[in-house]
């Protein structure tokens, strides 16, 4: 099945133009080549991770269902790829995203992917319900999110999982600037008016807030992505408390981070502030509050999130002697660097897709030999050596998780 099921958006005005927008500049900008990406995913270790990452306490499977609300021209089937024994829907209200992942599920003959042209809001009309939704980069640009966000809950299975990103203020002012900056002098969200932002672009002083994302993010190399970013008619973000609030009211529950060790007080420079300032016996929101704060440069955050009446919400804790039953398994994309190493250790853990440099985990020789035991079957408590002191361990598989290092497989 491909496109069927259809709905226009007819009020307010705003999201008219945002519809509008996205007809004219479809975004990501449109590719035919997803081989790289499905060479990349065709690694069992790296789904079953990412798996884990979201549920884990199930045990691994890959016949589940994934909606994709607001896939735009490539994720729901890039989704389908990843993911051949699942069933894949996506949904976007713009004819010209929907033709392109119409033609990618021709391409790759994408079987398990459906696609309709349909509101985010509107997302009930499918006549069912998803163990697993994906919306990143959509709630933002709504003009209502909190109705777009319960229109999703209402289609997430009591058990489902959700994975939601919105953009983050502070790491963005340079965008919101120009955006201001756009709207005072007219330029228009035209071919002609980007093509005249991005001359324009080549001149932005030394030191501006956006120069650094320009210089440094892919996500603004095309001119689709700046027309996104900088003439979009409907953009807010959200900081970490604003981000919470979003959840509180469409009766969500914050699993974690998809990428945690910039949050956490325990990681990089804020494990060295919080040493000396009052920062721990803070709640883990106040605390994710001020990292997003002391860091500056957030651009997104990126959350798994839960139904607030899910029967088994999932969390990871290191108290008592659970822990020792958690399978640990090593995150795809982790490395361990051996060069210019700090006193005593034989080697420094990075996961890749931080991008905060000061997010590193230095590990010992002991501490080495444990993590090259992870064989993603073993529990903790299995692999731990008898000489391996018990809280030492603990201590250590806790560093281990909050860096992005591992995830737990606990359904065992």
């Amino acid at each position: 099945m491909t496109q069927s099921k259809s709905s226009t958006p007819v009020s307010p005005r705003g999201a008219v133009e945002v519809q509008e927008f996205y007809e004219r500049y479809p975004y990501p900008p449109p590719s035919d080549d997803l081989d790289r990406y499905r060479e990349r995913w065709q690694d069992p270790k790296r789904r079953r991770a990412d798996f884990h990452l979201f549920w884990p306490d199930k045990s691994y499977h890959e016949d589940y269902s994934i909606l994709v609300a607001g896939c735009g021209t490539s994720q729901t089937a890039k989704y389908a790829v990843r993911w051949p024994g699942a069933e894949v829907t996506g949904i976007d209200f713009s004819a010209t995203s929907v033709r392109h992942t119409v033609r990618l599920k021709d391409k790759y003959r994408l079987d398990n992917l459906e696609v309709h042209q349909l509101a985010l809001q509107d997302a009930a009309d499918l006549d069912r319900s998803f163990d697993q939704i994906v919306c990143t980069g959509v709630l933002h640009h709504l003009v209502d999110p909190g109705a777009g966000l319960s229109a999703l809950r209402n289609v997430l299975k009591p058990d489902g999982v959700m994975h939601l990103m919105v953009y983050a203020p502070y790491g963005r002012s340079g965008v919101y600037m120009l955006q201001e900056f756009c709207r005072r002098i007219g330029v228009p969200a035209t071919d002609g008016g980007i093509h005249d932002l991005i001359v324009a672009l080549t001149s932005l002083p030394a030191g501006h807030p956006l120069e650094r994302l320009l210089r440094e993010s892919p996500d603004l190399r095309s001119d689709t992505a700046l027309a996104d970013a900088l003439l979009h008619p409907h953009d807010r973000a959200y900081s970490v408390p604003a981000f919470f609030d979003l959840l509180d009211a469409g009766r969500l529950t914050f699993g974690r981070w998809v990428r945690q060790a910039p949050y956490s007080i325990c990681c990089g420079v804020m494990a060295r502030i919080s040493a000396t300032l009052p920062m721990a016996g803070l709640n883990p929101r106040d605390q994710y509050a001020a990292a997003e704060l002391f860091r500056g440069t957030m651009l997104r955050h990126s959350a798994v999130v839960y139904r607030d009446d899910s029967p088994r919400a999932p969390s990871i804790t290191f108290g008592g002697d659970e822990w020792l039953k958690y399978v640990p398994i090593r995150a795809a994309d982790t490395i361990a660097v051996q060069e210019r190493l700090p006193p005593g250790s034989v080697a420094v853990l990075i996961n890749r897709t931080h991008t905060f440099p000061d997010i590193y985990l230095p590990i010992t020789p002991s501490q080495r030999r444990l993590l090259e035991s992870l064989d993603g079957r073993s529990t903790i408590g299995e692999l731990l050596p008898s000489a391996v002191p018990r809280d030492e361990a603990r201590a250590y598989f806790e560093r281990l998780w909050w860096h992005d290092q591992i995830v737990f497989d606990t359904a065992h």
